[in-house]
């Protein structure tokens, strides 16, 4: 016994960590729009990023844990609030364990209720937040998602046992210690949840499976909370591996708080294994994001980068040759191998539950991936030796995602009528399924055809492939297979826009924006109808992309963000580049733009009622929120190229820096008093990809305004 504790002893490390990034951050961010939501990020003893936030007016406290298994540990306080106590944390590991341990407070005086004990899959943590389940009692049975609930019923002892947590309390005159303890349904995996308070300032119960934490004095009292896993880290990268050392310079004189936080979110994101989408909820690989991000992030980073994300996209691409939108890990894989199996009976999946599995339903990201394929084999920074090694590694793989998209394509460049365009895939419950970034059920307003899948995506992707097709020959490779016709497709492809285009009269934009400002709570219809009378309404015909095309392919009119990324990939002529710019600028409810806030990544208001419903019913990508991922797209496009708007540029900088959730992934209002408040949206994460690009944007604007 003796033994053994000494080898423990000599086995463990610990150490005193700071939170690398905490928000809202004094001088960056604005308390009141965070409404009482806290994060801190830390990063724990193998460098993986570890989140713990605090949404106040939920009560939920939920610890994100970005390492191989994308897991988490949550729980509900309730009757009164918790805070970070003051201080960083202790992270530690010891033979197969890794944790942190950190402290909250207590108000004085008061008691807490903790309970919803939830150990396992983010994803679980996700789909118990998005149900509302938050709003159970306190003392309600564990959320269990149906699919591991039948599982474990299908294979009998020991599973069942396994998908709840164990909840123990011991106490003693001096101090009490609460343990939280759950395998993971195949039992290969643990995580644990230790609170601990000290007995001459706290006093706590357990009924049933919650605690009643009460504080003896009128001070604050403090608890210590440890999280602990034996689940596999991931390899973190740092800044010298990820930015280049032209942008490092600059970062380094500039001596900016703001840029230094999102430098360092980059780094939280930035592994070996993968880009990681967001901290806290989408804490895992999402094709589409890295693929963006290396687009916008080309003009700060290493050139190695480029080749990592195409490599970790090629890696997971499926038969057909399409992208991995999303991988399955940990305890969501069990979830989805345990459904494929109810619902095929094979046993093979029971081998190995926690094998990973891909999500391949999005369209976007297929076009997507030869874009930056393009981009990384025209650098003539990269020695053609180092592509020669790339392409003698995932050359096959490569050609495969291009005869994809060239089938995807095919089509259209044979017929290009509107049926042919590049679909979404049909749910089974009837709906188009949307496939691409708007992709909240009602993003594309129910559309079928989107227009930045098939005007800006398809036709760069057959450009790109191009592109790669005469660097692959230079280099003495073989080409592209029917590399000619590809290019022919390519020019038939130009035209999609037409398909589009919604032109409206200056009557007819009068009474749509007037019948949607009718339809609003009197308190937005008088914020939004003040607006239109200081600005007014066009004296011309208005002319805007359509978000999507229905099912029978004509418009849904709804105004959106998406033509930024038409315009940072293909340079258009002045006429066209001004048509694209005005609903920019243009200020809401006629166009985008929205003073103090940002550009609404939609506008509804010339849509039928239908469609305003449906974004009433999912905000995510409604008129009623901000993306930064946009805000990053649009400035990145007019900073590049020759493009000389400065004025829109300042705009539509300062309405974002006003709202003072510029860094936010996302972000909304609400009216008090019948004036406009930015607020935090909901379900935002602290730390995105996209939203980080905007350090490329600091970068270009500084570089365009010091070039002659």
């Amino acid at each position: 016994m003796l033994l053994a504790l000494l080898l423990a002893i000599q086995t463990a490390s610990s150490r005193e960590t700071a939170p690398v990034l905490q928000f809202p951050t004094a001088g960056l961010d604005d308390p009141a729009a965070y409404e009482g939501y806290t994060a801190r990020l830390y990063r724990d003893s193998r460098g993986n990023s570890v989140e713990i936030y605090i949404e106040a007016k939920t009560g939920r406290l939920v610890h994100l844990w970005a390492d191989a298994l994308n897991e988490s540990i949550g729980f509900t306080v309730r009757d009164a609030g918790v805070a970070f106590a003051e201080g960083g944390a202790t992270a530690w590991s010891t033979g197969g364990r890794r944790g942190l341990r950190y402290s909250l407070t207590v108000q004085g005086g008061r008691s807490i209720l903790l309970g919803q004990w939830l150990l396992g899959s983010m994803r679980v943590e996700r789909d118990f937040g998005y149900a509302g389940r938050v709003r159970d009692p306190i003392g309600a049975p564990t959320f269990v998602v149906d699919e591991m609930k039948r599982l474990a019923e299908r294979l009998g002892p020991p599973y069942p046992s396994r998908l709840a947590p164990t909840v123990q309390l011991a106490s003693t005159a001096r101090d009490w210690t609460l343990r939280v303890s759950q395998p993971s349904l195949d039992g290969k995996n643990h995580l644990w949840l230790t609170l601990r308070g000290d007995g001459r300032t706290t006093n706590a119960t357990l009924a049933g499976t919650v605690l009643t934490i009460r504080a003896l004095g009128a001070r604050p009292a403090t608890i210590s909370v440890e999280i602990a896993t034996d689940g596999a880290a991931l390899t973190p990268l740092n800044r010298r591996q990820i930015f280049s050392d032209a942008f490092r310079r600059f970062a380094d004189s500039a001596k900016s708080q703001r840029l230094e936080r999102e430098i360092s979110g980059f780094e939280l994101l930035s592994t070996k294994q993968k880009l990681i989408a967001a901290l806290p909820t989408y804490a895992t690989y999402f094709g589409r994001d890295m693929l963006l991000t290396a687009l916008l992030m080309e003009p700060v980073w290493s050139d190695t980068m480029a080749e990592f994300v195409i490599s970790a996209a090629l890696a997971k691409l499926g038969p057909a040759g399409d992208v991995s939108h999303e991988e399955a890990l940990g305890g969501q894989a069990i979830r989805e191998n345990g459904a494929e199996f109810l619902k095929t009976g094979d046993r093979r999946l029971l081998q190995n539950l926690q094998a990973t599995r891909e999500n391949y339903w999005m369209v976007d990201d297929d076009f997507q991936l030869p874009v930056v394929a393009g981009r990384y084999f025209a650098d003539k920074e990269v020695p053609v030796a180092r592509k020669r090694r790339f392409v003698a590694r995932w050359g096959t793989a490569l050609r495969r995602n291009l005869a994809y998209v060239a089938r995807q394509a095919a089509p259209y460049a044979r017929d290009p009528a509107v049926m042919n365009l590049v679909s979404f895939k049909r749910d089974d419950n009837g709906w188009w399924h949307p496939g691409s970034w708007r992709d909240s059920r009602v993003g594309y307003g129910g559309g079928r055809f989107a227009f930045d899948v098939n005007v800006v995506w398809v036709p760069a992707a057959l450009r790109a492939i191009g592109t790669i097709d005469s660097a692959l020959r230079t280099m003495g490779q073989p080409g592209i297979e029917n590399a000619a016709e590809i290019a022919r497709a390519a020019e038939t492809w130009r035209g999609t826009a037409r398909h589009f285009m919604v032109a409206l009269a200056p009557a007819d934009v009068e009474a749509r924006v007037g019948a949607k400002l009718a339809s609003l709570p009197a308190a937005e219809r008088a914020h939004w109808e003040a607006v239109v009378t200081r600005s007014g309404f066009p004296s011309d015909t208005l002319r805007f992309p359509a978000v999507s095309l229905d099912s029978a392919g004509r418009p849904i009119p709804v105004m959106s963000t998406d033509p930024a990324m038409w315009l940072l990939l293909e340079r258009q002529d002045d006429a066209r580049e001004s048509e694209l710019l005005r609903p920019f600028l243009l200020p809401y409810p006629v166009g985008l733009f929205i003073d103090g806030l940002g550009l609404a990544v939609a506008n509804d208001a010339y849509a039928a009622p239908a469609v305003w419903e449906m974004f009433e019913g999912d905000l995510y990508h409604s008129p009623r929120v901000v993306w930064g991922r946009e805000v990053s797209v649009l400035l990145a496009a007019l900073a590049q190229g020759g493009r000389n708007r400065p004025g829109a540029i300042d705009s539509v900088r300062s309405a974002v820096a006003r709202s003072g959730l510029q860094y936010a992934e996302l972000w909304s209002y609400k009216f008090e008093g019948g004036v406009l408040r930015p607020v935090r949206y909901g379900s935002s994460s602290d730390v995105q990809l996209w939203s980080l690009t905007e350090i490329a944007v600091q970068y270009l604007l500084h570089s365009s305004r010091s070039t002659p």
